[in-house]
């Protein structure tokens, strides 16, 4: 066959494979335009599942009539008209290619009043001119019988409920991403969703709750912090909210939903002390950037992205993540101002953290410290200092009742009873000073006996020489030995036994990937969770009251001690109301 230009047509169809997976990929595309016309209520209608009838109408700016035939030509748009443009997109469409693609798979509508004119017009499909029609300004677009004149690929769809279940979920995230925008689901004209638009904090979390569930909110910490010219805020769910699957994962970046794989590394980094293995954080997060710092033209359904500054972006969501997540104690006021020193750390890469074997304190040891902060306040018991309270306030975890089994240990504050669990509590706070100690102490090295041959590509043998800083800084001695090979001869003193020639390759992978790296951290951070475990703490120690005081005191001052070092939780609350219903009192 001799080369030929393909027919309109067909060029069409073709595009519509990249754009028009299935019904919920219309939805999203027509409501992207909705959003880019600055409309601030959609309406969407759905019938069998989108295969019969998706209709999306809006009370945005509208479509001059003399612009709608050109709304249906391909690569033609008003989001984008040069290079500097589309290096800066802010709107959440610019290629010109989706409403050329649905119409060509489907029987579609458009009708449209602009805000200057007097009235609508209206193209149905396979019109050659628009024609006058009723409708108040803005836009509707009606489309029927999706892939109607492609058997093959309608084959594929699923049936109706699945079908409609992923528009539910495409519109849930659309409606996430835009709080100040009314949205109305219905599928066989029964009402689904109704979402009034939220401005105001109290009013977004309705919507959160809503879409989310009340249980993620209630476990969630909103944080918001910017620095270098990066902005992030949302709410990120606890760790005892952890989900065994990735369901819960919502990122935003300058209001445009995406999957990345920088971004789902930062974030796993973020909660790597705090989480049982193979589970997966639940979070809603917003990052704003300039757009010349993000390329959304990547790829044609815009779900990914790519990063100019990769490493500043992966540091700055670590750090924010790491330094909320590690604020969110007992005795840590709720959603308060992330403080200084915080803000700094969070937007500027620091060295590990490390411990000497030596820095272990037992608790006995600390509860006559503690005594002499304390006044009697009855009916309670010798209590300690008290963190983050007025005087005369009970601290967030109380004063130690007692014992339950050696295991429990029972406080009374203000809300009622506090259940901890003693050794997952001081396994924490023992974990926790041993980073700390470790941190404040130079890596100590250990040579090898016979320094291990590692065989790399010349590219990470290259980036290995360039970042030879970052491998001292780590307490691993890497040296070049020719074009493709590179040599380990010392290692952290902590991490004897350790795989040299794997942990080399999984840092050269990250710092290849993501321009840095938390392997030797993270493995050093392993054996100090196995030095703290053994330190705290064991079932059925008895302990005095002054020593379990110390411990909620303790508790109220260490970063991350919700959750021991393995993801338990440490701790839990039962209310008044609570214990109330239990014995049905006031019934």
């Amino acid at each position: 066959m001799r080369i030929q230009t393909l027919p309109s047509v067909l060029v069409n169809q073709i595009a519509a494979g990249e754009v028009v997976e299935r019904p919920a990929s219309v939805i999203k595309e027509l409501i992207e335009n909705s959003l880019d016309a600055e409309a601030k209520k959609i309406e969407i209608e759905i019938e069998q599942g989108g295969i019969k009838l998706m209709r999306v109408r809006d009370d945005g700016i509208g479509i001059h009539h003399d612009d709608l035939l050109l709304a249906l030509s391909r690569h033609a748009t008003s989001k984008v008209a040069s290079l500097e443009e589309l290096e800066r997109i802010s709107s959440m469409g610019f290629r010109g290619e989706a409403l050329p693609s649905i119409a060509s798979v489907s029987r579609m509508t458009l009708t449209s009043r602009a805000q200057e004119a007097e009235h609508a017009f209206q193209l149905p499909p396979g019109a050659d001119a628009p024609i006058p029609a009723a409708h108040p300004v803005g836009s509707t677009l009606e489309v029927r019988d999706l892939f109607y004149n492609t058997p093959a690929r309608r084959k594929f769809l699923k049936r109706e409920q699945t079908e409609f279940n992923h528009i539910e979920a495409r519109v849930k995230h659309l409606a996430l991403a835009r709080f100040d925008v009314g949205f109305v689901l219905r599928h066989n004209r029964r009402e689904i969703l109704s979402l009034p638009s939220a401005t105001s904090r109290p009013e977004q979390e309705r919507r959160v709750s809503k879409l989310l569930g009340k249980a993620f909110l209630e476990q969630a910490i909103y944080l918001e912090h910017q620095a270098a010219g990066l902005r992030l805020y949302g709410w990120v769910a606890r760790p005892t909210f952890s989900r065994s699957q990735a369901d819960t994962q919502y990122f935003y970046v300058n209001g445009r939903a995406i999957r990345d794989k920088l971004v789902s590394h930062a974030v796993r980094q973020a909660f790597q002390d705090v989480l049982y293995h193979g589970r997966h954080p639940a979070y809603l997060l917003y990052l704003e950037l300039d757009p010349v710092m993000v390329d959304v033209n990547v790829h044609p359904t815009k779900h990914e992205v790519r990063f100019r500054e990769g490493r500043l972006v992966h540091d700055f969501l670590f750090r924010t993540l790491h330094q909320s997540l590690a604020d969110d104690r007992p005795g840590a006021a709720p959603d308060r101002p992330m403080p200084a020193g915080a803000q700094e750390r969070a937007s500027t890469p620091t060295a590990p953290h490390f411990v000497p074997q030596t820095a272990q304190l037992k608790l006995a040891e600390r509860g006559a410290h503690y005594r002499a902060g304390f006044e009697m306040q009855q009916p309670h018991h010798v209590g300690a200092a008290a963190v983050d309270t007025e005087p005369g306030e009970t601290p967030r975890l109380g004063f130690a009742l007692a014992q339950l089994q050696g295991t429990y240990l029972l406080a009374e504050n203000s809300e009622g009873l506090v259940l901890v669990d003693m050794h997952a509590a001081h396994e924490r706070i023992t974990y926790e000073r041993l980073k700390k100690a470790w941190g404040e102490s130079s890596v100590r090295s250990q040579p090898l006996l016979v320094p291990i041959s590692v065989a790399v590509s010349r590219r990470e043998a290259d980036l290995a020489q360039e970042q030879q800083a970052i491998f001292e800084a780590l307490g691993l001695e890497v040296d070049r030995m020719g074009s493709e090979t590179l040599a380990v001869r010392a290692i952290p003193i902590v991490l004897h036994g350790v795989d040299a020639e794997k942990l080399l390759r999984d840092i050269l992978a990250d710092l290849v990937v993501y321009g840095s790296s938390e392997r030797i951290r993270n493995e050093i951070n392993t054996v100090l969770g196995t030095m703290a475990c053994h330190g705290s703490v064991r079932a059925n120690r008895r302990l005095t009251i002054d020593e379990m005081n110390a411990l909620l005191r303790d508790m109220e001052r260490t970063e991350r001690s919700g959750q021991c070092n393995h993801g338990r939780p440490t701790w839990t609350q039962l209310r008044m109301d609570e214990l109330d219903r239990l014995f049905k009192r006031g019934r």
